[in-house]
């Protein structure tokens, strides 16, 4: 058995605060983080619960993405995953993951704010897997400014296209090829419920995906597809360490939570595999927290 699995203590199973000073440019490398983030990659064991099931999940290079690419591989499933070009390292550790399980795995590098790329991705990734049956959104933006004066239209627009509109482009054009049992789940966060003041566009996006994908789920049930979200409390990712928090935040992440620690992206896994699966027939337009107790809603 896997020691993630082993019963313990859940507040001394992965490292706490105080973290090394670790600012890195943006979108930032999960290799380059201290201590390296657990995605999986030793710790997480599958059952066949995705066996067949073809998958896209975007910024699956790194964090809750790569968590969850590598678990859908770990199931049977067989993965894409879209990044930025520059994220080329943390995507190539991803990708032979996914093939060391016998899977088919396709590399997608682009920018998802560009509208036509996030329709071609669509395309490129049904052609390649032969179809969709899980679509995951979780590439996001998050650059912390100390007040409203520093958040400029450049900010405010490029968080907008990277959370919302690129959700929106890319879901709308896989719904076509989702059949029924499919399932859509989208990345929120805590943030949508208890905004930091320094979040202020992140905040406001995270509220969106709320919304978008609840109206989503009543939309899709219609042709037997699900739509859930997944929303995260703070977890131990580059989106972090590459502006997402101030340096000296970074240091303390996580320290406030019940557990005294922030979560690690394996952590995150088994409910996104959950909602990919048939196991969870019965639930859609859902929001699920995984917080380290400060809950949702």
């Amino acid at each position: 058995m896997s020691d993630r699995l082993q019963m313990q203590d859940p507040r001394n199973q992965y490292p706490q605060p105080p973290f090394p000073r670790q600012p890195q440019p943006v979108p930032g490398l999960a290799a380059e983080m201290d201590p390296k983030p657990d995605h999986g990659e030793t710790s997480y064991a599958g059952s066949g619960k995705l066996k067949g099931r073809k998958a896209l999940v975007t910024g699956g290079d790194s964090g809750v993405g790569r968590a969850a690419a590598i678990a859908y591989a770990r199931e049977g499933a067989d993965v894409a995953i879209s990044y930025l070009p520059s994220e080329q390292a943390d995507a190539d550790e991803v990708i032979k993951l996914i093939e060391a399980e016998g899977r088919k795995a396709l590399a997608l590098p682009g920018d998802i704010t560009d509208e036509a790329w996030c329709r071609d991705m669509v395309a490129k990734t049904v052609e390649s897997l032969g179809g969709l049956d899980v679509l995951v959104i979780n590439a996001g933006r998050q650059q912390n400014r100390e007040d409203i004066s520093k958040v400029t239209s450049e900010d405010f627009d490029k968080t907008m296209k990277t959370n919302l509109y690129a959700m929106h482009w890319i879901t709308q054009a896989a719904v076509p090829h989702l059949p029924a049992g499919a399932s859509v789940i989208t990345t929120a966060s805590i943030q949508a419920y208890e905004p930091s003041a320094i979040l202020l566009d992140y905040a406001t996006t995270k509220a969106g995906i709320v919304a978008y994908t609840k109206a989503l789920a009543r939309q899709l049930l219609e042709k037997g597809v699900r739509a859930n979200v997944v929303a995260p409390g703070p977890f131990w990712t580059a989106l972090q360490s590459s502006g997402g928090q101030p340096p000296e935040a970074v240091e303390q992440f996580g320290a406030k939570t019940q557990y005294g620690r922030p979560g690690q992206p394996v952590e995150l896994a088994p409910v996104y595999v959950l909602l990919a699966s048939q196991e969870a027939s019965y639930m859609n337009g859902e929001v699920y927290g995984v917080t380290g107790g400060a809950g949702v809603g």
